[in-house]
């Protein structure tokens, strides 16, 4: 992998002028390898804290009976304080991010198995826990629909269905010389962070409440705590100094678990901890959404695709949670990097006796992008094509160059301003030797009966912004102290991305300081107000320009005090590397520079403000979520990745065996920050299309209690659910960022990398279904869905070595 060689790579220079675009270490990094980090459970606990636990749904669906539990019989346990469902809410129970139609605790029905119930407190977590176990739930158990096929066929939906017409795509695909129809699948996945959903919440004076959250969205546990006990925001604090991961599964579901602890710590006026164990975890909270999606495709001898029907269908769960916007990306995405003339899409949102569907990286792109190369892969097969080829000749094209006046303009009717990635294309496809990778493989392939090997590149187009458009802003507090330290809080959350670290090289920049004069705070409500989520990849955008524009009001508070220093006009004043200088400095008796801790010093000695608060707001952006048509996205960012893979048909073993991929981060704040981004968001999205498969119990086996067990997770551990390990990584695996920089003024011309890497994985999928193709020698069409576990893999080598 890129891992550094030398003890100077390990630990770079910290003290450069310039900070932006430097290798700056993590500023956690020591903190991390110690264990000296800070997470929510390592908060020092107050003089008697109490320990909260959920009690949960054993059915997906029924009628509870009274308030369905016994709550005389839980009070009795041994170690139980109280027992709050429901009916003790003071205020809305809701933790709906969007649509307010998701009780943190079920009211009068349960929609899920593991929705929580009710909330045991006790003077032990080992007790709050046990009892939360054996509680019996009163509940009537009622039919529920679990899967994609059953809610369609039911017409169950969590919303109406959204759709893009453009063009004639029924009139191209029937006129069309070639045509292909057909269906795929791609899975859900568990965000499986590393440090678990938890809450410490801690009762103030005069009815305050302070909340120490693991969460992505600080603003939102706020304001759902605040309305749930009848107070106002101003009462209500969230902090978080760090996360042990995120990936979309803290942006909401976070408040099922923080309003618990709220309600309990308000009523007992007494400090609670909830924290959750992994089973409950997975149980309780939202995976990746699922995907159904038949096409019907009409397209040229040359593989050009000529007309386009899509149907997406996912499976949303009981609420509404994040589907709308979910769904919206993923038509959005269907595109990919392809010009799609004529094109029909329509979207179903199925509601489902289920988890709801959630936020996790990527948020329905990757699904989009699933669907449209299934469809690059199936035509190049049809055509006895390379599928690279394929890709080329669908690629956006300059109108100029192609003579179509809407060729770089997409399905939702926004014009591409930055499209690079044919060059990205070309720069991965020379740097792996991509021709000489098939010929090597289609070698070996002639050789060995048994095992088979598969290459693919895969590109990929995501664009940059909340689709909601008022969400696109962010806010920053920056202070400056006598002896010229700096303290920055924003309204981003830092869950180990690096986000508080390139903060940290914005503002350096933005003051001309040495980094290390810089510390970024925890995120907290009452320092930066009305924040948005950490979230849709914009941390460092929104967030690093609210420090940016801080930072331009400070220097043009310190600059007159650095020209009555100097003895020269404010204009002629430059920060940088950690002085204030005087540029217009020509005779030898001119001050040259003033130091910045005496700047600091004379600036509060002259009564200078040193507090300042940014905000940004992303411009041009227009956008319509009801018609999916305008402006959605301020720019978009772009990748590829070639990957070869070596499968055994006999058992449907595989293994990953190199990995190349060029990523445009623009101007890259801090290189070695994204390309760790990219090296894990790669893992993580082959992790989705390859192992990591939510098992559902669609049958049923009777319980104790007489329940039919239907609907329940198998897969709700690290022992049945597996995500990739160091093992899975391969020795060659290089990362090479694209050389350029956004076309938008975003902090150092720089782009997004938390979500988009993660479909550059697309080529690990598309390389084994290539190697499974292989197995019946390119002759059969492929029946392999997401993800391809060995049992897949092995099914669809023997059904495609049977058709032919």
């Amino acid at each position: 992998m890129n891992a550094p060689t030398t003890l100077k790579e390990l630990m770079p220079d910290t003290d450069l002028a310039g900070q932006q675009g430097q290798d700056i270490i993590h500023e956690s990094a020591h903190l991390h390898v110690t264990g000296e980090a800070v997470y929510t459970d390592d908060i020092p606990e107050l003089r008697g804290t109490l320990y909260a636990a959920l009690v949960l749904s054993p059915v997906a669906h029924g009628e509870l009976i009274g308030d369905g539990i016994d709550r005389d019989a839980i009070l009795k346990q041994h170690g139980v304080v109280a027992v709050y469902t429901a009916k003790d809410i003071p205020g809305e129970n809701n933790c709906g991010p969007i649509i307010h139609d998701d009780p943190f605790l079920a009211a009068g029905k349960v929609e899920f198995l593991g929705q929580a119930i009710a909330v045991v407190v006790a003077t032990d977590m080992l007790y709050a826990r046990e009892v939360a176990k054996r509680a019996k739930v009163l509940v009537k158990e009622l039919p529920a629909l679990l899967t994609i096929e059953e809610a369609l066929q039911a017409q169950s939906f969590i919303m109406p269905a959204k759709g893009i017409t453009r063009g004639k795509p029924a009139e191209a695909i029937a006129n069309a010389p070639r045509k292909i129809t057909g269906s795929t699948y791609c899975g859900q996945q568990e965000q499986f962070y590393l440090e678990g959903q938890i809450t410490y919440a801690v009762p103030r004076e005069d009815d305050q409440l302070t909340l120490y959250v693991s969460t992505q969205h600080p603003d939102g546990n706020q304001r759902e705590a605040a309305a749930a006990l009848n107070l106002t925001t101003k009462d209500v604090e969230v902090i978080c100094r760090r996360m042990g991961g995120g990936f979309g599964g803290k942006e909401g579901n976070a408040s099922i678990f923080s309003q618990s602890a709220a309600l309990a710590a308000h009523l007992l006026k007494k400090p609670v901890k909830l924290r959750v164990n992994r089973d409950d975890d997975m149980m309780i909270t939202g995976k990746r959404h699922d995907f159904r999606i038949d096409y019907t495709i009409g397209f040229d001898d040359s593989g050009r695709i000529l007309g386009a029907d899509f149907m997406l269908a996912s499976r949303c769960g009981y609420s509404t949670d994040f589907s709308g916007p979910v769904n919206d990306r993923a038509v959005l995405h269907i595109d990919n990097c392809y010009y799609l003339p004529n094109l029909h899409i329509i979207s179903h949102r199925c509601k489902t006796h289920t988890q709801s569907g959630t936020a996790f990286r990527g948020f329905g792109g990757p699904q989009g992008m699933f669907g449209i190369e299934t469809v690059i892969e199936e035509i190049a097969q049809n055509i006895g094509k390379d599928p690279l080829d394929v890709r080329k000749v669908n690629l956006y094209q300059d109108p100029a160059v192609s003579g179509d006046a809407n060729s770089m303009t997409t399905q939702y009717n926004q014009v591409i301003e930055d499209f690079i990635a044919d060059k990205v294309i070309d720069q991965v496809e020379a740097e792996s030797k991509y021709r000489a990778r098939r010929d090597s493989v289609n070698a070996f392939n002639a050789k060995n009966t048994h095992r088979k090997k598969g290459v693919a590149l895969v590109p990929l187009k995501f664009g940059i912004s909340f689709t909601a458009t008022m969400l696109n802003q962010g806010g920053a507090l920056l202070n400056i102290y006598m002896d010229g330290s700096v303290c920055v809080n924003h309204g981003g959350t830092e869950m180990g991305q690096g986000l508080n670290t390139k903060m940290q090289q914005v503002a350096a920049d933005g003051l001309g300081i040495p980094v290390r004069y810089v510390r970024v705070t925890g995120t907290d409500t009452q320092k930066v107000p009305n924040a948005s989520a950490t979230a849709a990849s914009s941390g460092a955008d929104i967030n690093g320009a609210a420090v940016n524009n801080a930072c331009d009001q400070m220097r043009a508070r310190l600059a007159p005090v650095a020209a009555r220093m100097l003895g020269c006009d404010a204009s002629a004043i430059k920060f940088e590397a950690g002085q204030a200088l005087n540029t217009a400095a020509a005779g030898a008796n001119d001050k040259k520079s003033v130091d910045w801790k005496s700047l600091v010093k004379q600036a509060w000695l002259d009564r200078v403000g040193l507090s300042v608060t940014g905000f940004y707001m992303t411009p041009d952006i227009k956008y319509d979520f009801t018609t999916l048509q305008g402006k959605a996205f301020y720019y978009n960012c772009y990748g590829a990745a070639v990957t070869e893979v070596e499968i055994d048909t006999r058992t449907g073993e595989w293994w990953l065996q190199a990995v190349d991929i060029v990523h445009d981060a623009g101007q890259s704040i801090n290189p070695s920050i994204d390309i760790g981004q990219i090296e894990g968001a790669y893992v993580q999205g082959m992790g989705w299309l390859t192992m990591e498969e939510c098992v559902w119990d669609l049958k049923g086996k009777k319980t104790d209690d007489g329940f039919s067990g239907r609907g329940k997770l198998l897969t709700h551990g690290p022992s049945t659910y597996k995500i990739p390990v160091a093992s899975d990584v391969p020795e060659h695996f290089k990362v090479s960022l694209f050389d350029g920089q956004n076309v938008k003024p975003t902090p150092f011309r720089s782009k997004a990398v938390g979500e988009p890497p993660l479909m550059l994985a697309l080529s690990a999928y598309f390389a084994l279904r290539d190697a499974v193709s292989a197995s019946a020698g390119h002759k059969a069409r492929i029946d392999l869905t997401a993800p391809a576990t060995p049992e897949k893999i092995l099914m669809a080598c023997e059904r495609a070595k049977a058709s032919v």
